[in-house]
């Protein structure tokens, strides 16, 4: 018995590590959920036109209503002002979080901009949507997103997109200015997202 012990032990605690590792995932879209895409000049699709912004492109990749909820300019400070009256008129059940740009152009200490993200999950998940964090880079070269994008997405459990801004807009062919994606740039997010969210299996 205590051999069995000794070998299931090591085989149970490697299952649960590996459970802890897996990502989170989201419960499968019906045809009529609603997406909001929330967040500033990034989702709003600054540098192309709206039918070429990447919540229109998801929109036409998945078949779902994919409303587009992006105010250019938009800090994480301002977002949580406006973010109760989305909610309220479009009633999501998934929400794909973008802020954090404006905040790091304008210097805002980070600490602030982590907690005012964690308050934006918090407000999206009261009111019964789920959330999927999507990260931006560091206005630098190398920026990459900043770690307080995995730090709120492992605290509160939620999927988390890092890579696709940081992607696009290292390339110049997929930019419309050095902060913003052009169409083709936008399109590459949509279809990463969609790509995302069938992994997550929200599709």
């Amino acid at each position: 018995m205590q051999l069995i012990q000794r070998f299931l032990f090591p085989l149970f605690a490697l299952s649960l590590l590996a459970a802890c590792e897996r990502p989170p995932t989201l419960p499968k879209l019906s045809a009529n959920d609603v997406i909001v895409a929330f967040g500033d000049s990034l989702t709003h699709g600054t540098g192309a036109s709206a039918d070429t912004a990447y919540p229109a492109v998801l929109a036409s990749l998945t078949g779902l209503a994919v409303i587009n909820a992006g105010v250019p300019g938009d800090t994480t400070a301002s977002a949580l002002q406006r973010l109760p009256a989305v909610l309220a008129e479009h009633r999501p059940r998934l929400v794909l979080l973008c802020l954090g740009g404006n905040d790091m152009l304008r210097k805002q200490p980070e600490s602030a901009t982590e907690n005012n993200l964690r308050l934006l999950v918090q407000t999206i998940r009261a009111s019964g949507a789920n959330v999927v964090l999507i990260g931006v880079p560091a206005p630098k070269l190398f920026g990459g997103a900043p770690d307080f994008y995995g730090r709120v997405a492992g605290d509160m459990g939620l999927p988390l997109e890092q890579d696709i801004f940081n992607d696009v807009l290292k390339d110049n062919r997929l930019k419309s200015d050095p902060i913003h994606a052009n169409a083709a740039g936008y399109r590459v997010v949509a279809e990463r997202l969609a790509e995302f969210l069938r992994k997550a299996g929200a599709l």
